[in-house]
């Protein structure tokens, strides 16, 4: 038997309240004795407590929401003087200690001179910075983003 073959039996029918005391649901018909529940037009809203401040209005609102955005970690073109290397990539400006992981996306920035003679090879650069390195001898090649957004975590319960 299949999920979608299944056939749904008859609905029963529904129940005949208020027909007397015999009837197993008679004189108040199952709602019990006065109040607002009992009377014809009787109950409140959904999530009503009784005059009371409702959950839903005691628990603080979100405002906006967190970004999962991989902020990419800037490196000035002054600091790309003090690397010895040739070749500045992402080991390499780890190793200087001017970013905090090498897997993580960098950008170049103009700050301050650049004189050295360099091969760049980052995720991104400012347009001024890309002129300093090329004015200095350099080059500067786009490679691919690194980082990733970061997954979920699972919760622990």
């Amino acid at each position: 038997m299949k999920y979608n073959e299944l056939q749904t039996s008859p609905s029963k029918s529904p129940l005949r309240v208020g027909r007397g005391i015999a009837a197993g649901r008679g004189k108040t018909a199952g709602r019990g004795t006065k109040g607002q529940g009992a009377r014809k037009s009787g109950g409140v809203r959904p999530g009503f407590e009784g005059g009371q401040m409702p959950l839903y209005m005691r628990l603080p609102k979100l405002r906006g929401f967190k970004s999962h955005k991989v902020v990419a970690e800037t490196v000035y073109t002054s600091q790309l003087d003090a690397i010895k290397k040739g070749v500045v990539d992402n080991q390499a400006v780890f190793e200087a200690g001017l970013v905090s992981s090498q897997h993580i996306n960098v950008k170049v920035l103009l700050g301050g001179e650049f004189t050295s003679k360099k091969d760049v090879k980052l995720q991104s650069a400012s347009s001024g910075a890309v002129k300093a390195i090329t004015k200095a001898g350099g080059s500067f090649t786009v490679i691919d983003r690194l980082a990733r957004s970061p997954k979920k975590k699972p919760t622990e319960s």
